[in-house]
C-alpha cells in the first residue's frame, strides 16, 4: 500500500474533523488560465524567527533528543521532496540531482531560518506541475483513448525512479489519464462526459496550487523537519491554527469522521464514536471518498484531487440534513466500482459516546452461560458537569460502575469489556476504570523528555467486580484503551482477546509560538510535539507494539496499514524498570489449552471459515496497484466483483453474523477461562 502523504497546509483537518453547523456550501468552479502559469512564492520576514523557535523547542523539549545536524537535515530534505512529489510524477531526475547539492545544507537553512532555497525548490515544483497540467488539458481535448491495447499501469510509484525526460513523464501521465478515463467509461460516461469530469478534476488541482501562499510552503517545510522527529510532531501555520481553534470551539455537527488525504483521495482515517457515521456502520477507516452530493437528489461532485478543506466544505452541514458519499471501500482496489452511502448529519453528543450494556447467552460445553457485555466507545468525562457539582455527571468509570451494578441481579457468569475501535480519551478514566477491577495499585508509567517517570495509580482499595473478565481489542484500540488492556493483562486480572492494538504510546503537547517571541499576537502558529511516553507497569512500552492479545482473532484491520508501526518514523518500542505491583494470577499456563479449545471450536464454524475466505480475498486485493488498461479485462474484473455482490441483502446479513462472531467467540473463550481457572 502507498504511504499517506499529507499536504501540510491541510494537516489540521486530518488531525480532527467533525463538521460544523453552517449552511451547506456550493463551491464555485475554478477559473483557469489556459497557459497554466503559477507565480513564484517567497518566504516572509518572520519565517526566520519561527524557524529558530521551532528548532529550539524540538531540540530542548521533544522526547527524542536530537541535534539539528547534517543527518537530521538530510532526513528533512528527503521528507520535503517526498511531501511535494510522493509518487515521482512531476520532478525530473535532473531536478533531483540538482536539489541534492543542497541536501547536506538543509540543517543550516532551517537552523538559521534562511529558507530561500527550499522555497526555490517549491517554485520549480509549481513549474513542473504547470507542465503536467498543460499536457493533461491538451490530451483531454484530443481523441478518445483506445481501450483495446494490451497495456497496464502501476499506480504505486513509491519505489520507482524519477523520470529522465518530459517525454517519459508524458507517457506516465498518458496512462494515468487513460486509467481515470476507463474508470469513468465503465461508470457509463461517454467521451464528452469523461472530458468534462477530468477537466474539472485537474482544473481543481490547478486552482489548489494557485492558492498556495508563503505560509503554506513554510508549513510543508517545517513539517518535513518536525516529522523527522516522529509522525505526531507537527507545525501549524497561523491561519491553520486559527481555523482549527474556531472549528473546535463550535458545535460538533457533521458526519463524525476524521479525514486525511492519500495521493488524490480523501481517506477516512477514523470514525468518531457516537457520531452519524459510527451509528450508520456504512463508512469505515481507510474508505476513500470520490464524490459528494447534497440531499437524496443532489448531483454528485467529483472530489478526486481536491484539497481536503474543500472536501470538508461539501461534507459538513446542518443537523438533520443528508449528505451522500461515493466511496471506494477499503477492501477493494482503486479502479473498482464505487458504492453510494447516505448519512444524516447530526451533533455528536457525549451520551452517544457513553458506555453501553448488553447481555449474551451461549451454550458452552453443554452448559447455559450468561455474560454481561460492556461496550466502551471512548474514555470520556464531563468535566463541566463535575465542576458544576452535577451528581449525575457522565464519565466512563461512573457509567461502567453503574452497568456492573445492574448486572448483579442478572447473575452473569462473567463480564466482557468491548474496546474495539476505541481510540482512547482521558488518561485518568483509563486509570480509574482499571481500579474497578483491581485492588489499589499502579496502572501506567509516564516518562517525560528529561527521563523523569511518574506512576499513575489507582488509590481506591474498593473492587467493584472481581469475577471472570475478558477484554476485546482490535487494531483501532489505541492510547487509553491500550493502557487499560495492558494493566488488566499485567495484573492477570482477565484475558485479552482480539488483534494487536494500535500502538500509540506517546503524549503530545501543543505550544503557541508567540509565547517565545516579542510580539504576543498569534501570528506565528503553533507546534505540537511529543513530550512523553507511556509504559506498562511491567516496564514495557505500549508504543509501536501496542498490546498483544492472549487470544488472537483474525481481522481485516491487521491486514491494512493501520497502527503506529505503519507510521513513518514512529518512535520505537523500548522498556524501563517495572514498578512493584501484586499480580492477581498468572494465566500464561492455561493459554495453550484455551487456544487448543478455540481451534477445535472454530474449525467447524461455517461463519469463521467464511471470514477466513473473505480475509484471504481481501489480502489479495488490498495491495493491488497494477491495472489493465484494456476495457475487456476491466469489465471482466468488474463483472466478477458484481457476481460476488449480487445478493446484497444476503451479503449484509452474512457480514452481520461475522461481526458478532468475535463477541460470541469471546464468550466461549471466557467460558473456557472460567472452567480452566475453576472459577464458578
Amino acid at each position: 500500500m502507498k504511504k499517506a502523504f499529507i499536504s501540510l497546509f491541510i494537516i489540521l483537518l486530518s488531525l480532527s474533523f467533525y463538521g460544523l453547523d453552517e449552511p451547506e456550501t456550493k463551491l464555485d468552479e475554478p477559473d483557469v488560465d489556459t497557459e497554466v502559469n503559477f507565480s513564484p512564492i517567497k518566504p516572509e520576514a518572520h519565517h526566520r524567527q519561527v524557524a529558530l523557535v521551532v528548532t529550539h523547542l524540538l531540540r530542548e523539549s521533544h522526547y527524542k533528543k536530537r541535534e539539528l545536524d547534517d543527518s537530521l537535515g538530510m532526513e528533512t530534505f528527503d521528507r520535503y521532496i517526498e511531501s511535494l512529489d510522493p509518487q515521482k510524477l512531476y520532478f525530473l531526475a535532473s531536478d533531483i540531482a540538482e536539489f541534492k547539492q543542497q541536501r547536506h545544507l538543509f540543517d543550516d537553512y532551517i537552523g538559521s531560518g534562511q529558507v530561500r532555497k527550499p522555497f526555490e525548490m517549491f517554485n520549480l515544483y509549481q513549474e513542473r506541475m504547470a507542465e503536467r497540467l498543460r499536457f493533461i488539458f491538451e490530451r483531454l481535448n484530443g481523441e478518445p483513448f483506445d481501450y483495446t491495447i494490451d497495456e497496464n499501469i502501476d499506480l504505486d510509484r513509491d519505489d520507482n525512479t524519477w523520470a529522465n525526460s518530459s517525454a517519459e513523464l508524458d507517457e506516465l501521465w498518458r496512462k494515468r489519464l487513460k486509467h481515470e478515463a476507463l474508470n469513468l467509461k465503465l461508470a457509463d460516461k461517454d467521451w464528452e462526459g469523461i472530458q468534462e469530469t477530468l477537466s474539472k478534476r485537474y482544473k481543481r488541482t490547478q486552482k489548489n496550487v494557485r492558492q498556495f501562499q508563503s505560509e503554506d510552503v513554510f508549513q510543508i517545510l517545517m513539517n518535513a523537519y518536525a516529522e523527522s522527529y516522529d509522525p505526531h510532531t507537527n507545525y501549524f501555520s497561523p491561519k491553520n491554527f486559527d481555523d482549527f481553534r474556531i472549528r473546535m470551539s463550535q458545535s460538533l455537527e457533521g458526519i463524525g469522521a476524521r479525514l486525511t488525504t492519500e495521493n488524490d483521495y480523501t481517506v477516512v482515517s477514523e470514525i468518531v464514536p457516537g457520531g452519524p457515521a459510527d451509528k450508520g456502520k456504512q463508512l469505515h477507516p481507510n474508505d476513500r471518498i470520490t464524490a459528494v452530493a447534497q440531499g437524496m437528489d443532489g448531483e454528485f461532485v467529483d472530489v478526486v484531487g481536491w484539497r481536503i478543506d474543500d472536501v470538508v466544505q461539501l461534507i459538513r452541514g446542518k443537523k438533520g440534513s443528508i449528505v451522500r458519499l461515493a466511496i471506494l471501500p477499503a477492501d477493494v482496489p482503486a479502479g473498482s466500482k464505487t458504492e453510494t452511502i447516505a448519512i444524516t448529519r447530526d451533533k455528536i453528543k457525549l451520551e452517544d459516546q457513553a458506555a453501553k450494556a448488553d447481555t449474551l447467552e451461549i451454550l458452552h460445553d453443554g452448559k447455559n452461560m450468561k455474560f454481561g457485555i460492556v461496550e466502551i466507545p471512548s474514555f470520556y468525562s464531563d468535566f463541566d458537569g463535575r465542576r458544576r457539582g452535577d451528581k449525575n455527571y457522565k464519565s466512563t468509570t461512573r457509567d461502567v460502575r453503574r452497568i456492573i451494578e445492574d448486572f448483579a441481579p442478572e447473575n452473569v457468569d462473567g463480564i466482557i469489556i468491548d474496546l474495539r475501535r476505541n481510540g482512547g480519551g482521558f488518561l485518568n478514566e483509563a486509570v480509574d476504570l482499571t481500579g474497578l477491577f483491581i485492588d489499589n495499585g499502579p496502572v501506567v508509567q509516564v516518562r517525560n523528555s528529561i527521563g523523569d517517570i511518574e506512576v499513575e495509580s489507582d488509590y481506591n482499595p474498593e473492587v467493584v467486580y472481581n469475577g471472570p473478565l475478558a477484554v476485546i481489542v482490535d487494531r483501532l484500540s489505541a492510547s487509553a484503551s491500550e493502557i487499560f488492556a495492558a494493566a488488566i493483562q499485567d495484573y492477570g486480572r482477565g484475558v485479552i482477546i482480539g488483534s494487536q492494538t494500535y500502538g500509540k504510546g506517546t503524549v503530545q503537547n501543543a505550544v503557541p509560538l508567540s509565547r517565545y517571541l516579542r510580539d504576543r499576537e498569534n501570528k506565528y502558529g503553533q507546534l505540537k510535539l511529543t513530550i512523553a511516553k507511556f509504559y506498562r507497569i511491567d516496564g514495557r512500552s505500549t508504543q509501536h507494539v501496542g498490546v498483544v492479545p492472549d487470544m488472537n482473532f483474525p481481522s481485516r484491520f491487521t491486514l491494512m496499514e493501520i497502527g503506529e508501526s505503519s507510521r513513518e518514523n514512529a518512535l520505537l518500542w523500548d522498556q524501563i524498570r517495572p514498578v512493584r505491583y501484586n499480580k492477581q494470577q498468572d494465566i500464561s499456563g492455561i493459554i495453550p489449552l484455551m487456544k487448543q479449545r478455540q481451534s477445535s471450536r472454530l474449525s467447524a464454524n461455517v461463519d469463521y471459515n467464511s471470514l477466513l475466505d473473505d480475509l484471504n480475498e481481501f489480502e489479495k486485493n488490498i495491495d493491488k496497484e497494477i491495472f489493465s488498461l484494456m476495457e475487456s479485462v476491466r469489465k471482466q474484473e468488474r463483472d466478477a466483483q458484481k457476481e460476488e455482490e449480487k445478493d446484497e441483502e444476503e451479503e449484509a446479513e452474512k457480514k452481520k453474523k461475522k461481526k458478532d462472531l468475535l463477541l460470541t467467540e469471546s464468550a466461549h473463550i471466557l467460558g473456557d477461562y472460567i472452567h480452566l481457572t475453576k472459577i464458578d
